[in-house]
């Protein structure tokens, strides 16, 4: 599969759209415009951090089977992550704000994901949210 394709699936099972994925991963958005379109392949270890940085584990974009893609799911641990109820008390608001913003799209370290069940994901990358943020854990 080719890395333009498995970004996009990613991104569909993530319900992310192209600006929450260049908060996430710190790439610009003509970057990602270029790997969405196929002029532009990230070098593997880029590869690597963008998966990391959305979630995923390290090796989604360069997994050697391509119909195994679509069974990949999010690792724990493959980035340090926060709960929302931490990022609510270090930002100074509350935690269904957080809540809220991630389900909306509006914060450039985290992500919501609505499930079939009806309940809420939440993934916070906590070294994008320190970064962006600039507050000392």
């Amino acid at each position: 599969m080719k890395f333009k394709d498995a970004l996009l699936n990613a991104m569909c099972e993530l319900g992310l759209n192209q600006r929450q994925v260049c908060g996430m991963t710190g790439c610009s958005k003509a970057s990602v415009s270029q790997y969405l379109s196929g002029k532009n392949v990230p070098s593997e270890q880029k590869q690597r951090e963008i998966a990391e940085a959305l979630g995923l584990q390290s090796d989604y974009f360069t997994w050697p089977e391509p119909e195994a893609q679509h069974t990949k799911t999010i690792q724990r641990g493959a980035m340090k992550r926060m709960l929302p109820e931490t990022a609510a008390k270090l930002l100074g608001i509350s935690k269904e704000a957080v809540r809220k913003g991630l389900q909306d799209g509006v914060f450039p370290w985290g992500y919501g994901i609505h499930m079939e069940s009806g309940r809420w994901v939440y993934v916070i990358n906590e070294r994008r949210f320190i970064e962006i943020e600039g507050i000392a854990i």
